[in-house]
């Protein structure tokens, strides 16, 4: 068996999960995870399949047929050559301009990975501004003290106005 990621997006409507699952299914692929979302009217998906290695280009040429949707790539994962551990990162603060880019500099740069970011922001009750929230799964190899990456993100909260924590996972 193979392994595939696929990346599926397109405009939101009624169908499109079911359609990508049939023609996996139609070329004897088995659907095994997935994160799929819709974010202001764009459906966008990933999706790990196992399919047999005699049937992978017949499956990635059908997907490509498949109607409505901007893009579907591809791809075979590469495989994690370095132990690591997971860690629960909670950045919250008022909304500006470049939080992200912040956060995932200081952990990119002690070689974390972001697994898994779910951001969002909304309206602040009292104050009138925006709130911004994330909360980001990240894999940090074995050699990258914990302590390291807290230091790194507490310097980094003041300048821009956000708390942080982080959480050993696993």
């Amino acid at each position: 068996m193979t392994t595939l990621v696929l990346t599926v997006v397109g405009v939101d409507r009624a169908g499109i999960v079911s359609g990508v699952a049939e023609v996996i299914s139609a070329h004897g692929g088995n659907w095994e995870n997935s994160e799929l979302a819709e974010l202001a009217g764009t459906f966008a998906g990933v999706i790990q399949v196992e399919v047999a290695a005699s049937r992978v280009d017949e499956l990635r040429e059908a997907l490509g047929q498949l109607e409505g949707l901007a893009s579907i790539v591809v791809v075979t994962p590469g495989r994690l050559a370095t132990p690591r551990s997971e860690l629960a990162v909670r950045v919250m603060g008022n909304d500006r301009v470049g939080i992200v880019r912040e956060i995932t500099s200081a952990l990119g740069a002690r070689g974390v990975t972001v697994v898994r970011m779910t951001t969002q922001t909304q309206d602040a009750a009292m104050s009138g501004g925006r709130l911004f929230h994330a909360e980001i799964v990240a894999a940090v190899p074995l050699q990258t003290p914990v302590e390291e990456i807290v230091t790194a993100l507490e310097s980094i909260a003041g300048d821009i106005q956000v708390e942080a924590s982080v959480i050993r996972t696993g």
